[in-house]
């Protein structure tokens, strides 16, 4: 195989956002006064567009009540990052750092919006190694439909069988097979193994500077 170009999500694969994201999903859920969600059933809704994180949650609730939660997350999940600073998983500045010297291109596809994006990315010092980024408001049809993954093909000039795409929920896994390319899953974020296998991820791996093994074979 021949990579050229890996495309990563961002949340649970290069970011720690969890405990952002659980404590920002309960305390929107307070103020709309919803029935309360386990830490277990927050975290199960990362990967998807936050849309459809409160429609996984509370099936029943209106579109309006979705949109009206959409726009409260927004607003305490920027309050949070004052005091519950995201980081990122070990080894992974030091292994996109090995990939951009290396020759790869880099690139995100994430489930949380484009600013958001490029402020954590920026905050994280990573953004100099990312040649392109695709925010779920960026597509019409998010994870794990494969237009995040054919537009970055698209925009940088990749064909599928040159693209890896990594991440850490069947979601990206299966973004990736529906796209065309070969991925692997992480064990490290927000999913598990299993879900992960099942997904059909072509690899798996249990710290982010294996990966340099396997784009080098």
């Amino acid at each position: 195989m021949s990579f050229r170009l890996i495309v990563f999500d961002f949340d649970g694969t290069l970011g720690d956002t969890r405990q952002n994201i659980v404590a920002t999903m309960k305390m929107t859920i307070a103020e709309h006064q919803l029935p309360e969600r386990s830490e277990r059933e927050c975290a199960s809704t990362i990967g998807l567009p936050l849309a459809g994180c409160f429609e996984s949650l509370y099936p029943e609730a209106g579109n309006d009540l979705i949109q009206n939660c959409v726009g409260t997350y927004r607003r305490i999940f920027q309050e949070n990052l004052q005091t519950i600073k995201p980081q990122l998983f070990p080894c992974v500045a030091e292994t996109l750092s090995a990939l951009k010297e290396q020759g790869f291109t880099l690139a995100i596809a994430s489930s949380r919006n484009h600013t958001s994006l490029v402020e954590l990315t920026r905050d994280l010092n990573i953004s100099s190694y990312i040649s392109y980024l695709i925010g779920a408001d960026d597509v019409i049809k998010a994870k794990p439909n494969p237009e995040p993954v054919q537009d970055i093909l698209s925009a940088l000039g990749f064909k599928p069988d040159q693209a890896l795409v990594v991440g850490d929920m069947d979601v990206d896994i299966q973004m990736g097979y529906n796209a065309g390319t070969k991925t692997c899953g992480v064990t490290w974020g927000n999913g598990t193994r299993e879900k992960l296998v099942q997904a059909g991820a072509d690899f798996i791996i249990s710290s982010m500077d294996e990966l340099i093994g396997i784009v080098g074979k």
